[in-house]
């Protein structure tokens, strides 16, 4: 026999289970309350899987964040890559801010998480200034840097508020705030803000 256990999964679908699992036990209940019992639990693994796939609940964690930021990620830019005029990047802009694939009620309860352990976390940190620069990068075709960095504030930030708010966004508020940003274009810096 040559290789060894490792070399060989017998469930090459676990390690991902095990993120995805992990990301519905921080959303259930925070990063304080998450354990290593019950992200195997909900994940349909042994305990020792997890102690097999990752080095400690901080490695854990920081990879199932990364989980996140990719996807949410790749949504964003899925959302503005198709936009073909400016009204059209404008568009995109507010479908983000107020649109139901893009930060949902389960999505806003992971990052405010991941925001919070990013404080006490450097992988996390790393991570979350990642995906901040990914979304600047999906915007700058449409939009001069220091406006892209305006519009991923309002795409971040709005949604969270609205998160406590108790009633919907407007979204010809928003349209509005948005077409303005970008409107003020000229007579802003083309650096970062």
């Amino acid at each position: 026999m040559s290789g060894t256990r490792r070399e060989i999964p017998n469930d090459p679908g676990r390690r991902d289970r095990i993120l995805d699992a992990a990301l519905h036990v921080i959303a259930e209940g925070g990063v304080h309350r998450t354990t290593h019992r019950k992200i195997a639990s909900r994940a349909g693994v042994p305990l020792g899987s997890l102690t097999y796939y990752f080095d400690g609940m901080d490695d854990l964690l920081a990879l199932a964040f990364a989980r996140l930021a990719d996807t949410m990620s790749q949504l964003y830019r899925r959302t503005v890559h198709s936009a073909g005029s400016p009204a059209e990047a404008e568009a995109a802009v507010v479908e983000l801010i107020c649109g139901p694939a893009y930060a949902t009620d389960r999505d806003m309860t992971l990052i405010f998480e991941m925001y919070a352990y990013a404080n006490h976390n450097t992988a996390v940190a790393a991570t979350t200034r990642s995906w901040l620069a990914r979304s600047r990068e999906s915007l700058a075709p449409h939009f001069t840097p220091g406006v892209a960095r305006a519009l991923d504030a309002l795409i971040e930030g709005w949604p969270m508020h609205s998160r406590f708010d108790a009633a919907p966004l407007n979204r010809q508020l928003v349209a509005g705030v948005v077409h303005a940003v970008v409107s003020a274009a000229p007579g802003l810096p083309d650096e970062q803000l």
